[in-house]
This record gives C-alpha cells, structure tokens and sequence, in this order.
C-alpha cells in the first residue's frame, strides 16, 4: 500500500505540445470549459502543488468558487479550499501578488537546508521541508510528509520541471491534458514534462481512461501505467 497522495498532473498544452510561449508568458488560451474543468480537478484535491515558476507567471492561483463544488467539498468533509502549495527554495516571491490576498490556505515546500523561515514569509501558515540532492526535492519523502499532515489527494498544476521530476520518480498516478487549438511553436517554449528528459525505452507508459470533446478542445484522461 503506498504511503502517499493520489497525484494527477492537470495541464492545458497546444496542438504542438507548448504550455506557453518562449517568452513564458502565463498560458491562458484555454477556453471557459478548460477553466471550469481545472477548477472541478481542484475541487476534488486536498492540496495544489505547482512551482515558483509558475506563481510568478500568473501571480495568482485557481480556488474553487463553483457553489456546487464547494457543496461536494462539504459533504466529503474537505474545507472549502485546497492547500496551496508553492515548491521554492528561495521563496523569493512579491507579497503584493494577488495570489497572497487569495482567501486559501498556503503552504511553502522547500528544501531541508533553506534558510527561509516563517518571519522571512509569513504569508505561508506551514513550511514544509524536505531532504534533497543539487537542489532538487526527494519528492518521494515530501510526499510522504504531505500524506502524514493530512493530504490524500494532490492535483500538480505545473510547470515542466516539478512534473518532470515526479514522473521520473514514478509518483504520478494519472494526468488530465487539454489539447487545445492553438500552435506556438519555439525551441525554448515549454512543454508539459521539462527536464533532461527519458530515453524511448525508458519513457513512462501511459492508458488512456477517457476521452472528452467540448467544442474545439479534447480532454484526454491517461493513468500511469506502474514499471
């Protein structure tokens, strides 16, 4: 039995795999019912993990607002909102962002040997440390550390590095891609899964669970197929 959260990796990426531009401006040619979708994958988690890099292009975060979805949230026992919960070693992070007036609860998770404290960002109600190796997470032990504090479920939301790293540590279960109509094109654009990348014999092999067309966009649902 695994000792961690349910993890779905939600993202939106164009018809030439791009999750945003080469300048990386935030990506938002999603439609409304991509919006509504994301929204409803929050919904259904107890914590939203996404990276610095991506706070700092939106400056902001997705919270459940839909009274439907806040209702099932009730009646599952889960505040009305989920955790949110910025990977950053530095926390070097404006506090005027919108994303700090946000009426959610905030969570830094960072490295063990960082020196930021709550009196340095006092924004964030838990820091959550984890060991690591050339500055990057044992995602297996922050996992571990987020289901003992209570997460059993996690949506990532992004960007291309975290999702790279916890695929290549097989500790994503499933994966929600938008394909939306739209190419952007560049060498130096962004796409879902960031890093240096697997050999084909090594890639992670994907099902596809469900397929959905609204309008111009498909929602392709795939679970992780376990090595």
């Amino acid at each position: 039995m695994k000792k961690r959260p349910h993890t779905t990796i939600v993202l939106a990426m164009t018809v030439d795999g791009k999750i945003s531009d080469r300048q990386g401006t935030a990506a938002r040619f999603g439609s409304a019912a991509d919006k509504a979708h994301l929204e409803q994958q929050v919904a259904l988690a107890d914590g939203v993990i996404f990276g610095a890099g991506t706070l700092r292009a939106y400056e902001t975060t997705i919270s459940v607002s839909n009274p439907l979805l806040l209702q099932k949230r009730q009646e599952r026992g889960q505040p009305p909102q989920p955790v949110q919960i910025v990977v950053s070693a530095s926390a070097n992070f404006d506090p005027q962002w919108r994303f700090f007036q946000q009426p959610v609860p905030r969570w830094l998770l960072t490295l063990a040997n960082s020196q930021v404290s709550h009196s340095d960002r006092p924004e964030f109600s838990r820091i959550v440390r984890a060991p690591g190796h050339n500055a990057k997470i044992n995602w297996e032990n922050a996992l571990k550390q987020l289901s003992q504090l209570g997460l059993k479920r996690l949506a990532i939301l992004g960007g291309g590095e975290l999702v790279a790293s916890l695929i290549t540590a097989d500790l994503i279960d499933d994966l929600w891609l938008t394909l939306c109509p739209l190419i952007l094109g560049g060498n130096s654009a962004p796409t879902p899964v960031g890093g240096e990348g697997l050999m084909q014999i090594a890639g992670k092999q994907l099902q596809l669970l469900e397929v959905k067309q609204i309008e111009q966009e498909l929602f392709l649902h795939y679970s992780f197929i376990s090595s």
